[in-house]
């Protein structure tokens, strides 16, 4: 637990942090295969303000999308956090709010202690529907802010395998595995020198990473342990690969043990089966992003998929930080 002296708010204070992309591992980084993971240019950032002129200690909190609309509102009394007026319409919001900031002052219960009333502003960097952590950057902010463990505020309101958490505190690519000692992140130079060939390109259709979750242990079956290691081992030699065709060669060997084990169809057969490259899912399959790489030129590349209805294609140097 972590314990930390009073802190007063006296000035304003931002946090900040990244999104995500997970190359190897969705589904069985939840049994503790070792996954690769991206963090993301674009994250969320969290603006605590001091105000004045409250009648009693309350949070007055604001949510922004990247064009800069106010998509929710709350506000909180405090120490209970209780919601005092919400946004219509999103009541869901203000108590799924509500829990992460009751867990955050279970984990450190000095949080807020005899903080004087409070402005906090979010704004995500990235479009919501994007899959890219509008949740898991939030609870990272939050995190930050109150001093807690943001691992253990994810697992408790969220829960997950928390590589999104790793992404949200790291600047570089990473290691991620998750055995029952806690979360393990080791950072890795992951800039092949074939990265001017790849895209994300997004699907469209946002994924519930829970429903995902609860898909893969409906239908993975009594290999999944077998499965777990072989994930495991596609992900170490994709931090190594030094050529695209090596680099295909595994996304594609990882797209089809996955589409094996979940008896669900690969993206490129649903979506691109006459694309010259590979197409890898990235996260929960069925939507957000995808990977693609393609030997042609960045134009040929964007014209296809564009005449495939996705005119969301984002070269990995413009989408990754490195």
């Amino acid at each position: 637990m972590v314990q930390n002296p009073k802190k007063q708010i006296t000035a304003t204070t931002t946090y900040r942090s990244n999104g995500k992309l997970l190359l190897t591992g969705e589904y069985f980084v939840l049994e503790g295969a070792l996954a690769l993971a991206l963090p993301t240019q674009k994250g969320q950032t969290l603006t605590v303000s001091p105000v004045s002129g409250a009648a009693m200690p309350v949070i007055e909190w604001q949510s922004f999308t990247p064009s800069g609309q106010c998509w929710f509102s709350v506000c909180f009394s405090y120490p209970n956090f209780e919601p005092v007026t919400s946004t219509s319409g999103q009541e869901q919001t203000a108590i799924k709010l509500q829990q992460i900031l009751q867990e955050a002052h279970r984990l450190n219960p000095r949080f807020l202690d005899n903080t004087p009333p409070l402005q906090v502003q979010t704004h995500l960097e990235f479009e919501p529907n994007w899959g890219l952590g509008s949740s898991s950057t939030l609870i990272n902010n939050v995190a930050q802010w109150a001093q807690a463990d943001a691992y253990r505020l994810q697992f408790a309101t969220f829960g997950g395998s928390g590589y999104d958490i790793a992404c949200a505190m790291h600047n570089t690519p990473l290691l991620y595995q998750k055995p029952e000692t806690g979360p393990q992140v080791q950072p890795v130079a992951f800039y092949p020198p074939f990265t001017g060939c790849l895209y994300f390109v997004h699907l469209g259709q946002k994924q519930n990473s829970r429903q995902g979750i609860q898909h893969f242990y409906t239908h993975t079956n009594s290999r999944r342990t077998w499965y777990t290691q072989q994930i495991s081992g596609i992900t170490q030699a994709v931090v190594i690969s030094s050529t695209l065709p090596e680099f295909e060669s595994l996304l594609n060997r990882h797209e089809q043990l996955v589409s094996e084990a979940l008896s669900l169809p690969m993206v490129k057969d649903t979506h691109f089966p006459d694309f010259w490259g590979a197409v890898k899912s990235l996260g929960a399959w069925g939507g957000d992003f995808v990977l693609a790489s393609s030997t042609k030129s960045p134009g040929e590349t964007m014209d296809y998929f564009c005449g495939k209805g996705f005119t969301t294609v984002i070269p990995y140097a413009n989408m990754i930080k490195a």
